[in-house]
């Protein structure tokens, strides 16, 4: 059965979707989809403040699923993973939300859920210290920055991060971040 467009248009509306990409995030597509959000923004006349929010947690979001699936390149399932990627810019009854996802291998959940965790026991003064903490801290080599961006997410955000996993088989899921703000 093939989807019909004007139905997946009515499920994205349903849940307040007003901008959607999904597919292999690369630097130009971020960049050329980080122009249209600002466009997309501006004609939305929101607050300058909520403009850049918004578009902070959009290039956070996409750069996390871009250097991920570029880490993961070489595996057997990289390319399964390098195409997984979906952002999602909504407006719910409280404001904008950003949402992402992509597969992630099962092995990285536990330290995943331990940052989030970590991150959703903090108040907007415990967010400040940690991020402050976080600062301090070497790069790993291996590193893709400086651990930095959910910390950042959740200090703009309106409420608590908000993630999903749903397992796809005995060695990967996908994992689902949605940011209110």
């Amino acid at each position: 059965m093939e989807m019909n467009l004007l139905d997946l248009q009515k499920i994205l509306q349903k849940y307040g979707a007003l901008i959607s990409f999904s597919g292999r995030f690369t630097q130009a597509v971020i960049e050329e989809l980080g122009d249209a959000v600002k466009k997309y923004l501006e004609t939305e006349a929101i607050s300058q403040n909520d403009t850049y929010n918004v578009f902070s947690v959009f290039i956070e979001q996409t750069q996390n699923i871009k250097n991920y699936s570029s880490q993961r390149s070489g595996l057997p399932m990289g390319d399964k993973i390098a195409n997984s990627g979906i952002i999602t810019i909504g407006k719910s009854e409280d404001g904008y939300f950003v949402s992402s996802g992509n597969v992630i291998e099962n092995k990285d959940i536990p330290i995943l859920i331990a940052r989030l965790n970590e991150i959703a026991m903090q108040d907007k003064a415990g967010l400040k210290k940690l991020y402050k903490e976080q600062m301090k801290k070497p790069i790993p080599p291996d590193s893709t920055g400086a651990g930095l961006g959910l910390i950042d997410m959740a200090r703009r955000a309106k409420r608590p991060l908000s993630h999903s996993i749903v397992s796809l088989d005995d060695q990967i899921s996908f994992f689902t971040l949605k940011v209110y703000l």
